[in-house]
């Protein structure tokens, strides 16, 4: 069975994308939070700079949440499971209101999967996400270390450190053991497993909360 994507699939994963980085911007840039409320203006706050902070969101948040939910589809179709991506479009509104008020809860969809599996495939499944984060969390440290060792801002020092910053929230987020996140399936294949990646992802995910 190849890896296949349907039209709804696209679909949901750009909107989902899309929706993430737009509520992402709005947490960032409250001044066009307050320029939407009543009509407001705009006070220093140039298009340029929302721009910017939107490609960043998409470039971090939006991509580590894209490659998170792939890599889960990825590892269930290669055990043989029919699997998608179906965004939860309430939850995405959710997000965006959120944002708007100063905090963000994202739970835009997931990879739903079907056929016979066992608790290990399960596990494994549930573990691809998370380590990819891990992955990608690789990916931005060489840039980030660049960039702060010269002193450097702007767009470039912001995409390093966000996506640093978001990758290993995501990863220690989603290593809980609680509700539908991945910690729980892996926990319930793994208690070992689950508390190799689980421990230094979130205490990860800590430091990249109040650290960076």
């Amino acid at each position: 069975m190849g890896l296949q994507f349907s039209q709804r699939e696209v679909r949901d994963l750009a909107v989902a994308w899309l929706a993430l980085g737009i509520a992402f911007t709005l947490l960032l840039e409250r001044q066009l939070v307050a320029a939407l409320d009543m009509g407001g203006a705009l006070t220093s706050l140039s298009p340029g700079t929302v721009l910017s902070t939107l490609v960043v969101s998409l470039l971090t948040v939006g991509v580590g949440f894209l490659l998170h939910e792939v890599a889960h589809k990825v590892v269930a179709v290669r055990f043989g499971q029919v699997a998608a991506f179906r965004a939860d479009y309430r939850m995405l509104g959710f997000a965006i209101v959120g944002a708007l008020v100063g905090f963000l809860f994202a739970a835009p969809g997931a990879v739903v999967h079907r056929g016979r599996i066992t608790p290990k495939e399960n596990g494994l499944i549930a573990l691809a996400g998370p380590v990819t984060n891990i992955l990608l969390a690789v990916v931005f440290l060489l840039p980030y270390l660049v960039v702060e060792a010269a002193g450097t801002t702007g767009f470039l020092a912001d995409l390093a450190t966000r996506g640093l910053q978001i990758n290993l929230l995501l990863a220690g987020f989603n290593m809980l053991p609680f509700g539908p996140l991945d910690g729980r399936k892996i926990r319930a294949w793994s208690t070992l497993i689950w508390a190799a990646v689980a421990v230094p992802s979130i205490l990860l995910a800590v430091g990249a909360l109040f650290l960076l």
